[in-house]
Protein backbone atom coordinates (compact mmCIF):
# COMPACT_ATOMS: atom_id res chain seq x y z
CA UNK A 1 0.00 0.00 0.00
CA UNK A 2 1.70 3.31 -0.92
CA UNK A 3 2.11 6.20 1.71
CA UNK A 4 0.80 9.24 2.28
CA UNK A 5 2.76 12.49 2.47
CA UNK A 6 2.38 16.28 3.92
CA UNK A 7 4.43 19.02 3.59
CA UNK A 8 5.12 22.20 6.35
CA UNK A 9 7.19 24.76 5.62
CA UNK A 10 9.29 25.99 8.52
CA UNK A 11 9.82 29.36 8.24
CA UNK A 12 12.20 30.04 11.17
CA UNK A 13 13.64 27.78 13.71
CA UNK A 14 10.77 28.90 16.55
CA UNK A 15 8.46 26.98 13.30
CA UNK A 16 10.65 23.90 13.85
CA UNK A 17 10.25 23.92 16.83
CA UNK A 18 6.70 23.93 16.81
CA UNK A 19 6.79 20.89 14.30
CA UNK A 20 8.57 19.59 17.23
CA UNK A 21 6.11 19.85 19.36
CA UNK A 22 3.14 18.70 17.08
CA UNK A 23 4.84 15.31 16.94
CA UNK A 24 5.58 14.97 20.12
CA UNK A 25 2.27 15.58 21.14
CA UNK A 26 1.68 12.32 18.74
CA UNK A 27 3.78 10.37 19.34
CA UNK A 28 2.96 6.81 21.14
CA UNK A 29 5.46 4.11 22.46
CA UNK A 30 6.50 2.03 20.04
CA UNK A 31 6.48 4.78 17.39
CA UNK A 32 9.60 5.53 15.08
CA UNK A 33 10.48 8.84 13.41
CA UNK A 34 13.15 8.74 11.04
CA UNK A 35 14.53 12.00 10.69
CA UNK A 36 16.48 12.34 7.30
CA UNK A 37 18.56 15.25 5.58
CA UNK A 38 21.90 16.82 4.73
CA UNK A 39 24.16 17.61 7.92
CA UNK A 40 22.35 21.61 8.78
CA UNK A 41 19.24 20.80 7.59
CA UNK A 42 17.64 20.64 11.38
CA UNK A 43 17.19 17.55 12.41
CA UNK A 44 19.13 17.64 15.99
CA UNK A 45 16.93 20.96 16.20
CA UNK A 46 13.89 19.10 15.40
CA UNK A 47 14.60 15.98 17.54
CA UNK A 48 15.82 18.77 20.51
CA UNK A 49 11.93 20.51 20.47
CA UNK A 50 10.27 17.02 20.50
CA UNK A 51 12.02 15.76 23.55
CA UNK A 52 11.96 19.12 25.46
CA UNK A 53 8.13 19.31 24.78
CA UNK A 54 7.78 15.61 25.80
CA UNK A 55 9.52 16.18 29.29
CA UNK A 56 8.27 19.53 29.41
CA UNK A 57 11.48 21.13 30.07
CA UNK A 58 12.30 24.29 27.65
CA UNK A 59 15.81 24.22 28.72
CA UNK A 60 16.35 20.27 28.90
CA UNK A 61 20.16 19.49 27.77
CA UNK A 62 19.52 17.57 24.64
CA UNK A 63 23.01 16.60 23.21
CA UNK A 64 23.83 15.12 19.93
CA UNK A 65 24.06 11.34 19.94
CA UNK A 66 26.64 11.49 17.61
CA UNK A 67 29.66 9.98 19.60
CA UNK A 68 27.23 7.77 22.12
CA UNK A 69 24.48 6.33 18.75
CA UNK A 70 22.17 6.89 21.17
CA UNK A 71 20.67 8.88 24.19
CA UNK A 72 17.97 7.88 26.33
CA UNK A 73 15.13 10.42 27.93
CA UNK A 74 12.85 8.95 31.04
CA UNK A 75 9.86 11.53 29.72
CA UNK A 76 6.41 11.31 29.72
CA UNK A 77 6.78 8.65 26.95
CA UNK A 78 10.58 7.26 27.24
CA UNK A 79 12.08 8.42 24.25
CA UNK A 80 15.39 7.30 22.44
CA UNK A 81 17.55 9.70 20.59
CA UNK A 82 19.52 7.24 17.42
CA UNK A 83 22.22 9.03 15.19
CA UNK A 84 23.67 6.30 12.82
CA UNK A 85 25.95 8.49 10.81
CA UNK A 86 28.42 6.58 12.52
CA UNK A 87 27.09 2.95 12.07
CA UNK A 88 29.50 0.99 10.44
CA UNK A 89 26.88 -1.62 9.39
CA UNK A 90 22.99 -1.90 9.75
CA UNK A 91 23.21 -5.30 11.97
CA UNK A 92 24.66 -3.11 14.65
CA UNK A 93 21.10 -1.53 15.26
CA UNK A 94 19.97 -4.66 17.38
CA UNK A 95 22.85 -4.16 19.39
CA UNK A 96 22.21 -0.93 20.14
CA UNK A 97 18.41 -2.45 22.02
CA UNK A 98 16.47 -0.87 18.74
CA UNK A 99 13.53 -3.20 19.01
CA UNK A 100 13.70 -3.18 23.05
CA UNK A 101 13.40 0.47 23.43
CA UNK A 102 10.41 0.33 21.37
CA UNK A 103 8.04 -2.10 24.21
CA UNK A 104 7.21 1.05 25.84
CA UNK A 105 9.06 4.10 24.02
CA UNK A 106 9.87 5.83 20.82
CA UNK A 107 12.60 5.85 18.67
CA UNK A 108 14.08 9.46 17.10
CA UNK A 109 16.72 8.28 14.28
CA UNK A 110 18.55 10.71 12.66
CA UNK A 111 21.07 9.06 9.13
CA UNK A 112 17.99 6.60 9.05
CA UNK A 113 19.47 5.61 5.69
CA UNK A 114 22.27 3.54 7.30
CA UNK A 115 20.20 1.34 9.16
CA UNK A 116 19.36 -0.08 5.10
CA UNK A 117 15.57 -1.25 5.54
CA UNK A 118 15.96 -2.12 9.38
CA UNK A 119 13.69 0.29 10.77
CA UNK A 120 9.81 -0.96 11.00
CA UNK A 121 7.31 -0.28 8.10
CA UNK A 122 5.32 1.98 10.29
CA UNK A 123 7.77 4.27 10.81
CA UNK A 124 7.34 7.57 9.94
CA UNK A 125 9.84 9.59 8.18
CA UNK A 126 10.65 13.69 8.27
CA UNK A 127 12.70 14.56 5.36
CA UNK A 128 13.90 18.26 5.95
CA UNK A 129 15.81 20.38 3.59
CA UNK A 130 16.63 24.01 3.20
CA UNK A 131 14.07 26.40 0.69
CA UNK A 132 14.96 29.55 0.43
CA UNK A 133 14.97 31.48 3.95
CA UNK A 134 13.38 28.55 5.95
CA UNK A 135 13.28 24.58 5.46
CA UNK A 136 10.80 22.29 3.83
CA UNK A 137 9.99 19.07 5.95
CA UNK A 138 8.01 16.50 4.23
CA UNK A 139 6.03 13.40 6.72
CA UNK A 140 6.07 10.35 4.87
CA UNK A 141 4.49 7.24 6.10
CA UNK A 142 1.49 4.80 6.27
CA UNK A 143 -0.34 3.33 9.70
CA UNK A 144 -1.73 4.70 12.95
CA UNK A 145 1.46 6.93 13.20
CA UNK A 146 1.31 8.37 10.33
CA UNK A 147 -2.62 9.26 10.72
CA UNK A 148 -1.90 10.41 14.76
CA UNK A 149 0.88 13.15 13.51
CA UNK A 150 -1.41 14.06 10.27
CA UNK A 151 -4.05 14.86 12.72
CA UNK A 152 -1.51 16.92 15.10
CA UNK A 153 -0.97 19.00 12.18
CA UNK A 154 -4.48 18.95 11.75
CA UNK A 155 -4.83 20.70 15.60
CA UNK A 156 -1.85 22.99 15.11
CA UNK A 157 -4.05 24.40 11.87
CA UNK A 158 -7.12 24.69 14.04
CA UNK A 159 -4.87 26.61 16.46
CA UNK A 160 -3.75 29.09 13.79
CA UNK A 161 -7.29 29.79 12.66
CA UNK A 162 -8.33 30.19 16.68
CA UNK A 163 -5.50 33.12 16.55
CA UNK A 164 -3.00 31.12 18.43
CA UNK A 165 -0.96 29.42 15.98
CA UNK A 166 2.22 30.04 17.78
CA UNK A 167 1.13 28.49 21.01
CA UNK A 168 2.75 25.98 22.81
CA UNK A 169 1.44 22.41 23.13
CA UNK A 170 1.64 20.31 26.12
CA UNK A 171 0.29 16.96 27.04
CA UNK A 172 -2.42 17.34 30.14
CA UNK A 173 -4.78 14.55 30.16
CA UNK A 174 -6.39 11.93 28.54
CA UNK A 175 -9.07 9.31 29.04
CA UNK A 176 -10.50 5.64 28.43
CA UNK A 177 -11.72 7.02 25.14
CA UNK A 178 -10.03 8.33 22.05
CA UNK A 179 -10.43 11.77 23.33
CA UNK A 180 -7.20 13.37 25.10
CA UNK A 181 -6.70 17.24 25.80
CA UNK A 182 -3.52 19.71 25.86
CA UNK A 183 -2.32 22.80 27.68
CA UNK A 184 -1.93 25.46 25.26
CA UNK A 185 0.08 28.79 26.35
CA UNK A 186 0.82 31.67 24.20
CA UNK A 187 2.76 35.31 26.26
CA UNK A 188 0.49 37.51 28.33
CA UNK A 189 -2.55 34.75 27.59
CA UNK A 190 -3.89 32.74 30.25
CA UNK A 191 -3.67 29.15 29.15
CA UNK A 192 -6.75 27.42 27.06
CA UNK A 193 -7.22 23.55 26.50
CA UNK A 194 -7.14 22.28 22.87
CA UNK A 195 -9.95 19.09 22.99
CA UNK A 196 -9.12 16.07 20.46
CA UNK A 197 -12.35 14.43 20.20
CA UNK A 198 -12.02 12.53 17.00
CA UNK A 199 -15.49 11.66 15.66
CA UNK A 200 -16.75 7.89 17.17
CA UNK A 201 -15.43 5.10 15.46
CA UNK A 202 -18.41 2.60 15.80
CA UNK A 203 -17.49 -1.29 16.89
CA UNK A 204 -19.28 -3.93 15.41
CA UNK A 205 -22.70 -4.99 15.49
CA UNK A 206 -23.62 -6.71 18.95
CA UNK A 207 -26.91 -6.58 19.29
CA UNK A 208 -29.86 -6.42 16.79
CA UNK A 209 -27.74 -5.21 14.05
CA UNK A 210 -26.40 -2.37 15.96
CA UNK A 211 -23.02 -1.50 17.83
CA UNK A 212 -22.31 -1.04 21.62
CA UNK A 213 -22.11 2.77 21.41
CA UNK A 214 -25.03 2.92 19.55
CA UNK A 215 -27.54 1.32 21.96
CA UNK A 216 -25.37 2.62 24.87
CA UNK A 217 -26.32 6.23 23.43
CA UNK A 218 -22.55 7.04 23.46
CA UNK A 219 -21.60 10.44 21.56
CA UNK A 220 -20.36 10.36 18.51
CA UNK A 221 -19.09 13.91 17.65
CA UNK A 222 -18.07 17.14 19.49
CA UNK A 223 -21.04 18.76 19.00
CA UNK A 224 -22.78 16.92 22.06
CA UNK A 225 -20.10 18.74 24.50
CA UNK A 226 -20.81 21.96 22.86
CA UNK A 227 -24.37 22.12 22.83
CA UNK A 228 -24.72 20.69 26.47
CA UNK A 229 -21.73 22.77 27.87
CA UNK A 230 -24.12 26.25 26.80
CA UNK A 231 -26.80 25.26 28.36
CA UNK A 232 -25.25 23.93 31.03
CA UNK A 233 -23.55 27.44 31.37
CA UNK A 234 -27.11 29.40 31.03
CA UNK A 235 -28.38 27.10 33.62
CA UNK A 236 -25.44 28.54 36.18
CA UNK A 237 -22.80 25.94 36.46
CA UNK A 238 -19.33 26.51 35.77
CA UNK A 239 -18.32 24.91 32.87
CA UNK A 240 -15.29 25.92 30.16
CA UNK A 241 -15.86 28.47 28.01
CA UNK A 242 -15.48 27.39 24.36
CA UNK A 243 -13.43 30.19 22.16
CA UNK A 244 -13.25 28.15 18.94
CA UNK A 245 -14.71 24.70 17.67
CA UNK A 246 -13.95 22.87 14.68
CA UNK A 247 -17.20 20.06 14.77
CA UNK A 248 -16.64 18.30 11.93
CA UNK A 249 -12.92 17.29 12.83
CA UNK A 250 -13.70 17.96 16.25
CA UNK A 251 -11.43 20.16 17.91
CA UNK A 252 -12.30 22.94 20.79
CA UNK A 253 -10.34 25.58 22.16
CA UNK A 254 -11.71 25.89 25.56
CA UNK A 255 -10.84 27.99 29.23
CA UNK A 256 -8.44 26.43 31.27
CA UNK A 257 -10.74 25.98 34.62
CA UNK A 258 -7.74 25.09 36.55
CA UNK A 259 -5.72 22.67 38.58
CA UNK A 260 -6.99 22.73 42.00
CA UNK A 261 -7.35 18.93 42.13
CA UNK A 262 -11.08 17.71 43.62
CA UNK A 263 -9.19 14.88 46.01
CA UNK A 264 -6.66 15.96 48.43
CA UNK A 265 -2.99 15.89 48.51
CA UNK A 266 -2.45 12.26 49.15
CA UNK A 267 -5.64 12.09 46.39
CA UNK A 268 -7.87 10.88 49.57
CA UNK A 269 -11.60 12.27 49.50
CA UNK A 270 -12.84 15.54 51.43
CA UNK A 271 -16.04 15.71 52.76
CA UNK A 272 -16.32 18.93 52.09
CA UNK A 273 -15.41 18.80 48.91
CA UNK A 274 -18.18 15.45 47.94
CA UNK A 275 -20.78 17.92 49.90
CA UNK A 276 -20.55 20.69 47.91
CA UNK A 277 -20.48 18.53 44.63
CA UNK A 278 -23.38 16.71 46.01
CA UNK A 279 -25.59 20.09 46.37
CA UNK A 280 -24.15 21.55 42.84
CA UNK A 281 -25.94 18.00 41.72
CA UNK A 282 -29.10 19.13 43.76
CA UNK A 283 -29.50 22.49 41.81
CA UNK A 284 -28.97 21.40 38.52
CA UNK A 285 -31.32 18.06 39.28
CA UNK A 286 -33.99 21.38 40.20
CA UNK A 287 -34.30 23.22 36.99
CA UNK A 288 -35.48 22.11 33.96
CA UNK A 289 -33.18 21.31 31.18
CA UNK A 290 -33.95 21.64 27.42
CA UNK A 291 -33.40 18.25 25.53
CA UNK A 292 -32.44 19.65 22.13
CA UNK A 293 -29.89 21.73 21.95
CA UNK A 294 -28.03 24.18 19.34
CA UNK A 295 -24.28 23.47 19.32
CA UNK A 296 -24.09 25.76 15.65
CA UNK A 297 -25.88 27.20 13.67
CA UNK A 298 -28.33 23.92 11.85
CA UNK A 299 -26.98 21.60 13.71
CA UNK A 300 -28.71 20.20 17.09
CA UNK A 301 -27.90 17.98 19.40
CA UNK A 302 -30.47 15.69 21.30
CA UNK A 303 -29.89 14.60 24.17
CA UNK A 304 -30.93 10.09 24.33
CA UNK A 305 -32.65 8.68 26.79
CA UNK A 306 -31.08 6.43 28.99
CA UNK A 307 -33.50 4.11 28.25
CA UNK A 308 -33.77 -0.05 28.87
CA UNK A 309 -31.63 -1.35 25.97
CA UNK A 310 -28.79 1.42 27.35
CA UNK A 311 -28.52 -0.16 30.90
CA UNK A 312 -28.75 -3.55 29.83
CA UNK A 313 -26.09 -3.09 27.34
CA UNK A 314 -23.87 -1.83 30.55
CA UNK A 315 -24.98 -4.27 33.02
CA UNK A 316 -24.25 -6.97 30.61
CA UNK A 317 -20.58 -6.00 30.45
CA UNK A 318 -20.53 -8.11 33.89
CA UNK A 319 -21.42 -11.11 32.27
CA UNK A 320 -19.50 -10.22 29.54
CA UNK A 321 -16.22 -9.95 30.55
CA UNK A 322 -16.07 -10.12 34.66
CA UNK A 323 -17.55 -13.00 34.72
CA UNK A 324 -15.80 -15.48 32.47
CA UNK A 325 -12.34 -13.66 33.85
CA UNK A 326 -13.36 -15.15 37.57
CA UNK A 327 -14.67 -18.07 36.76
CA UNK A 328 -12.41 -18.59 33.70
CA UNK A 329 -15.69 -20.29 32.17
CA UNK A 330 -18.27 -18.32 29.66
CA UNK A 331 -21.47 -17.92 31.46
CA UNK A 332 -24.24 -20.61 30.15
CA UNK A 333 -27.47 -19.17 28.89
CA UNK A 334 -29.27 -19.98 31.67
CA UNK A 335 -27.32 -17.45 33.92
CA UNK A 336 -27.49 -14.87 31.03
CA UNK A 337 -31.07 -15.04 31.27
CA UNK A 338 -31.63 -15.03 34.78
CA UNK A 339 -29.00 -12.08 35.09
CA UNK A 340 -31.57 -10.21 32.62
CA UNK A 341 -34.33 -10.90 33.78
CA UNK A 342 -33.70 -9.89 37.48
CA UNK A 343 -32.69 -6.30 35.62
CA UNK A 344 -35.58 -6.15 33.99
CA UNK A 345 -37.78 -6.22 37.05
CA UNK A 346 -34.98 -3.74 38.54
CA UNK A 347 -35.63 -1.26 35.41
CA UNK A 348 -39.27 -1.76 36.06
CA UNK A 349 -38.93 0.05 39.22
CA UNK A 350 -37.20 3.14 37.57
CA UNK A 351 -40.21 4.14 35.87
CA UNK A 352 -41.46 6.31 37.80
CA UNK A 353 -38.33 7.54 38.85
CA UNK A 354 -37.32 11.28 38.63
CA UNK A 355 -34.91 12.27 35.36
CA UNK A 356 -32.87 14.91 34.67
CA UNK A 357 -30.18 15.78 32.63
CA UNK A 358 -27.69 13.22 33.65
CA UNK A 359 -23.70 14.25 32.95
CA UNK A 360 -22.98 9.96 33.34
CA UNK A 361 -19.73 10.64 35.14
CA UNK A 362 -19.91 13.02 37.28
CA UNK A 363 -16.62 12.27 39.82
CA UNK A 364 -13.74 13.03 40.63
CA UNK A 365 -11.20 13.19 37.30
CA UNK A 366 -13.99 15.61 36.24
CA UNK A 367 -14.48 17.95 39.08
CA UNK A 368 -12.07 20.32 39.04
CA UNK A 369 -12.18 22.05 42.76
CA UNK A 370 -11.38 26.29 43.01
CA UNK A 371 -11.33 27.24 46.35
CA UNK A 372 -10.78 30.71 45.66
CA UNK A 373 -14.33 30.80 44.03
CA UNK A 374 -17.71 30.96 46.03
CA UNK A 375 -20.75 28.98 46.31
CA UNK A 376 -21.24 26.42 43.00
CA UNK A 377 -18.56 28.17 41.32
CA UNK A 378 -16.02 26.27 43.37
CA UNK A 379 -16.67 23.64 41.15
CA UNK A 380 -15.46 23.20 37.72
CA UNK A 381 -17.24 20.60 35.86
CA UNK A 382 -16.03 18.30 32.99
CA UNK A 383 -16.48 15.51 29.90
CA UNK A 384 -20.21 15.66 29.94
CA UNK A 385 -20.76 14.74 26.27
CA UNK A 386 -22.09 11.97 27.07
CA UNK A 387 -25.16 12.75 28.91
CA UNK A 388 -28.79 11.49 28.53
CA UNK A 389 -31.89 12.16 30.15
CA UNK A 390 -31.88 9.36 33.38
CA UNK A 391 -32.40 8.66 36.71
CA UNK A 392 -31.14 11.52 38.77
CA UNK A 393 -30.21 9.35 40.93
CA UNK A 394 -27.25 7.86 38.97
CA UNK A 395 -25.27 10.82 38.99
CA UNK A 396 -25.31 10.88 42.74
CA UNK A 397 -24.76 7.40 42.72
CA UNK A 398 -21.44 8.40 40.02
CA UNK A 399 -20.05 10.99 42.95
CA UNK A 400 -20.71 9.24 46.31
CA UNK A 401 -19.08 6.02 45.30
CA UNK A 402 -16.48 7.45 42.92
CA UNK A 403 -14.97 4.97 40.87
CA UNK A 404 -11.27 6.53 40.95
CA UNK A 405 -11.07 6.58 44.70
CA UNK A 406 -12.12 5.04 47.84
CA UNK A 407 -14.99 6.89 49.20
CA UNK A 408 -15.77 5.68 52.56
CA UNK A 409 -19.08 4.28 54.29
CA UNK A 410 -18.85 7.80 55.94
CA UNK A 411 -18.29 10.00 53.34
CA UNK A 412 -20.53 8.71 50.92
CA UNK A 413 -23.15 8.78 53.51
CA UNK A 414 -22.34 12.19 54.15
CA UNK A 415 -22.62 13.28 50.37
CA UNK A 416 -25.82 11.95 49.91
CA UNK A 417 -27.04 13.29 53.07
CA UNK A 418 -26.14 16.62 51.74
CA UNK A 419 -28.11 16.10 48.38
CA UNK A 420 -31.13 14.76 49.88
CA UNK A 421 -30.89 18.09 52.36
CA UNK A 422 -30.35 20.34 49.68
CA UNK A 423 -33.60 19.29 47.60
CA UNK A 424 -35.58 18.73 50.76
CA UNK A 425 -34.48 22.84 51.45
CA UNK A 426 -35.25 23.41 47.77
CA UNK A 427 -39.08 22.25 47.88
CA UNK A 428 -41.03 18.72 47.71
CA UNK A 429 -38.91 15.55 47.47
CA UNK A 430 -39.86 11.90 47.80
CA UNK A 431 -36.65 10.76 49.83
CA UNK A 432 -38.17 6.88 50.07
CA UNK A 433 -38.19 6.74 46.17
CA UNK A 434 -35.00 8.08 45.27
CA UNK A 435 -33.08 5.94 47.70
CA UNK A 436 -34.81 3.26 46.00
CA UNK A 437 -33.60 4.65 42.31
CA UNK A 438 -29.77 5.53 43.52
CA UNK A 439 -29.42 1.86 44.67
CA UNK A 440 -30.66 0.72 41.65
CA UNK A 441 -28.92 2.87 39.71
CA UNK A 442 -25.65 2.78 41.92
CA UNK A 443 -26.01 -1.42 41.70
CA UNK A 444 -26.00 -0.84 37.96
CA UNK A 445 -23.08 1.84 37.68
CA UNK A 446 -20.68 -0.34 39.35
CA UNK A 447 -21.88 -3.68 37.47
CA UNK A 448 -20.81 -1.80 34.12
CA UNK A 449 -17.42 -0.59 35.73
CA UNK A 450 -16.21 -4.02 36.46
CA UNK A 451 -16.74 -5.22 33.19
CA UNK A 452 -15.19 -2.61 32.11
CA UNK A 453 -12.16 -2.28 34.03
CA UNK A 454 -11.92 -6.19 32.93
CA UNK A 455 -12.24 -5.28 29.21
CA UNK A 456 -9.60 -2.73 29.77
CA UNK A 457 -7.45 -5.75 30.68
CA UNK A 458 -8.58 -8.20 27.99
CA UNK A 459 -9.34 -6.56 25.31
CA UNK A 460 -7.40 -3.18 25.60
CA UNK A 461 -3.94 -4.49 27.24
CA UNK A 462 -4.24 -1.63 30.08
CA UNK A 463 -4.10 -4.02 33.35
CA UNK A 464 -3.79 -0.88 35.91
CA UNK A 465 -7.39 -0.60 35.86
CA UNK A 466 -7.49 -4.15 37.64
CA UNK A 467 -6.83 -2.45 40.67
CA UNK A 468 -10.12 -0.89 41.35
CA UNK A 469 -11.55 -3.99 41.33
CA UNK A 470 -11.93 -4.47 44.92
CA UNK A 471 -13.30 -0.91 45.99
CA UNK A 472 -15.92 -1.69 42.84
CA UNK A 473 -16.88 -5.07 44.20
CA UNK A 474 -17.47 -3.04 48.04
CA UNK A 475 -19.52 -0.43 46.30
CA UNK A 476 -21.75 -2.74 45.22
CA UNK A 477 -22.39 -5.01 48.24
CA UNK A 478 -23.66 -1.39 49.44
CA UNK A 479 -25.71 -1.08 47.34
CA UNK A 480 -26.97 -3.78 47.46
CA UNK A 481 -28.06 -3.83 51.36
CA UNK A 482 -31.41 -1.67 49.67
CA UNK A 483 -34.42 -4.68 50.07
CA UNK A 484 -35.78 -4.26 46.39
CA UNK A 485 -32.24 -5.39 45.73
CA UNK A 486 -32.35 -8.62 47.66
CA UNK A 487 -33.19 -10.66 44.36
CA UNK A 488 -29.86 -9.60 42.26
CA UNK A 489 -27.61 -9.79 45.56
CA UNK A 490 -28.89 -13.38 46.22
CA UNK A 491 -28.08 -14.50 41.74
CA UNK A 492 -24.18 -12.49 42.65
CA UNK A 493 -23.90 -14.08 45.49
CA UNK A 494 -24.82 -17.71 44.14
CA UNK A 495 -22.72 -16.83 41.33
CA UNK A 496 -19.36 -15.55 43.45
CA UNK A 497 -19.76 -12.66 41.93
CA UNK A 498 -18.78 -10.62 44.91
CA UNK A 499 -15.91 -12.57 46.06
CA UNK A 500 -12.26 -11.02 46.49
CA UNK A 501 -10.17 -12.76 43.61
CA UNK A 502 -7.03 -11.76 42.23
CA UNK A 503 -7.53 -11.26 38.40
Amino acid sequence: MAGSALDRFLTDEAATDRLGEDLAMALRPGDVLALSGDLGAGKSTLARALIRALADDAGLDVPSPTFTLVQSYDTRIPVHHFDLYRLADASELAELGFDEVLTDGAALVEWPERAAGSLPASAVTVTLEQKGEGRLARLSGDGAAFRRIARSLAMRDFLDGAGWGDAARRHFIGDASARSYEIVRMADMEPRVLMNSPPLVLGPPVRDGKAYAEIARTSRTVAAFVAIDRELAAGGVTVPEIFAQDLERGFLLTEHLGSGAFLDADSKPVAERYGAAAELLAFMHGQSWPYAQEAAPGIIHEVPPFDRDAMLIEADLLVDWYVPAVTGAAPSEAVRDGYRAEWNALIDRLAAAETTLMLRDFHSPNIVWRPERKGHDRLGILDFQDALVGPSAYDVASLAMDARVTVSPEIEKATYGAYVAARQAAGPFDAVAFAEAYAIMATQRNSKILGIFVRLDRRDGKPAYLKHLPRIRDYLRRALAHPTLAGLKAFYERHGILEERAL
